[in-house]
């Protein structure tokens, strides 16, 4: 079988919030647009499988206390300029979005709310805007390697797709945005089986930087037989251990109590026994999976109590990512432009998890600029006629290894997912990971290949590890507890550490300071 050969102006990888949004934005600017997704654009990954939350602040003193407590909490790594840059994209998306016949509940006062959205909902419509926009759309076609033009820059990318008999597809194009999302290392989080960090690594074969790293290890709280990550309604939950005590005040405060009780391998529990009873039939129908899972097992999260794991969530949640150079979110290689969870979220929440809130934020608004960034860059640049291929690990490997595959992310998890390894850090616990996953790199591009279905395990394997590499190596390089990142061998936060840290490489990993950032006084960003 043989798949599409197209010759567009902008490729978009990814079809959840942020992809999308790109190929509309870049559709807008007179860009001929295909968009390739993993799985069915408008339903995988983790926000079309869930609620999510909204940064979207009108101007006023709120939002000027939202962006300075963000720039505290993150560590001071985070741009004023950008958030509010952000605030103000999004602010204007979701009234478009409004506009569009978006149903936002409406509040007290009969206007609308509009600091979260469906995910379904949301994730339908945005399809279909797309549909209409004239974007072509590869669902199920999953993308192995971007396609480099003679001078190195960025001209298309190439895949399989998965219910055409595993038939190649190509694209060339004059410009790509990486949309692919981040990597959660396969930890069972709800929607993020297509999170495996293919982004990631494609754009680092082509001389890609990395941005936050080391900030990597959120976690979230979910039922023990269930995925559902989503921790809004954890806000009204009761931690308790098992004897029945209380840990901690309750909410958001209690979390930490509560993952450090997990992280000591003690049991834990959480009860919805804050939720007033006059507000739990809307909690149900905002998030009406988290309940879902509890429905089955018999168990009302209101009066009775239920066990809780800690899944990490990875990049997808934290904040590192592909690095952006410019306001259009352009990477440092001519002809990528990124967005989403694949782009570094520091510059607007610095070392800190954006929970859903700030995540979908950045989502509208990173995808708008990208995809108008790459459209202008199409503009002079149209897609060449001659590219190569520009995959390595896990793609052209020997045949079929499948245990290898699995091997590989076996050894990625066991060095990503226990929160010994993640949720508090130490030199040595770190060393240790860092030479076992260098390790495995040096062998990974004799044992990983295949075709077909085992040649997309084996690229997701080198995903995940190249991933797992780049984290291990930026936390060990931070010297200091700042944000999500936990040092419990170096409790302090160094004030000569406020900068972000870079990092790259695929056959030896590289981390340095990047110079003059976090600033309190950061320029204004022009829109």
């Amino acid at each position: 079988m043989t798949g599409p050969e197209i010759v567009a102006d902008v490729l978009v990888l990814g079809g959840g919030p942020a992809g999308a949004w790109a190929a509309l934005s870049a559709a807008r600017e007179g860009a001929r647009v295909v968009l390739a997704d993993k799985g069915y654009c408008g339903t995988s990954g983790p926000t079309a499988s869930g609620g999510n939350n909204l940064w979207n602040i009108p101007p006023g003193p709120a939002r000027e206390r939202s962006v300075q407590a963000r720039f505290e909490d993150g560590g001071r790594l985070s741009e004023p300029a950008w958030m509010y840059r952000v605030l103000e994209e999004t602010h204007r998306r979701v009234d478009e979005l409004a506009g569009a016949g978006y149903p936002f509940p409406s509040g007290d006062d009969g206007r609308d709310v509009r600091t979260s959205l469906q995910g379904p909902e949301y994730m339908r419509r945005m399809r279909r805007r797309v549909h209409r926009a004239g974007v072509t759309i590869l669902d199920h076609s999953p993308a192995l390697e971007l396609l480099t033009a003679g001078d190195g820059s960025v001209s298309g990318a190439a895949g399989l797709q998965r219910q055409n008999e595993y038939a190649p597809w190509s694209v060339r194009a004059g410009a790509v945005v990486v949309a692919t999302g981040g990597c959660a290392f396969l930890s069972g989080s709800f929607g993020t089986n297509v999170d495996t960090g293919d982004g990631l690594l494609m754009a680092a074969e082509v001389g890609a930087t990395f941005s936050g790293m080391e900030f990597s290890t959120a976690y979230a709280l979910a039922p023990t037989w269930s995925g559902h990550t989503k921790g809004l309604m954890m806000q009204f939950a009761t931690y308790y251990d098992a004897d029945g005590q209380p840990l901690g005040d309750g909410g958001f405060s209690a979390r930490e109590v509560a993952m450090a009780h997990l992280a000591t391998g003690r049991p834990v529990y959480a009860r919805l026994d804050r939720a007033r009873p006059d507000i739990r039939a809307a909690m149900r129908a905002s998030q009406p999976n988290y309940f879902l899972p509890l429905d089955k097992a018999g168990i009302d999260p209101f009066t009775q109590k239920y066990p809780v794991r800690a899944v990490l969530e990875g990049t997808v949640r934290g904040t590192g990512g592909i690095r952006v150079t410019g306001t259009d979110c352009a990477s440092d290689v001519p002809g990528l432009f990124v967005a989403g969870d694949a782009a570094t979220r520091e510059l607007i929440t610095g070392g800190r998890s954006g929970g859903g809130s700030h995540n979908g934020a950045w989502a509208i608004s990173s995808g708008t600029w990208a995809g108008a960034g790459a459209a202008r860059f199409a503009r002079v640049r149209s897609a060449p006629d001659r590219v190569r291929g520009a995959g390595t690990a896990g793609l052209r490997g020997p045949s079929a290894r499948r245990q290898a595959s699995r091997a590989i992310v076996g050894l990625v998890q066991e060095h990503t997912l226990p929160l010994r390894r993640s949720y508090r850090r130490t030199a040595t616990s770190l060393q240790d990971s860092v030479t076992a996953l260098d390790e495995a790199w040096a062998g990974a591009a004799d044992l990983l290949g295949g075709s077909e279905r085992e040649l997309l395990q084996a690229r997701s394997a080198a995903a995940m590890l190249a991933v797992a590499r780049w984290a291990t190596h930026s936390a060990l390089a931070r010297t200091e507890t700042r944000g999500m990142h936990v040092r419990t061998d170096l409790p302090d936060t160094d004030p000569a550490q406020t900068r972000r840290l870079l990092s790259g490489g695929l056959g030896a990993v590289w981390v340095r300071p990047e110079h003059g950032t976090a600033r309190a006084d950061a320029g204004t960003v022009a829109s």
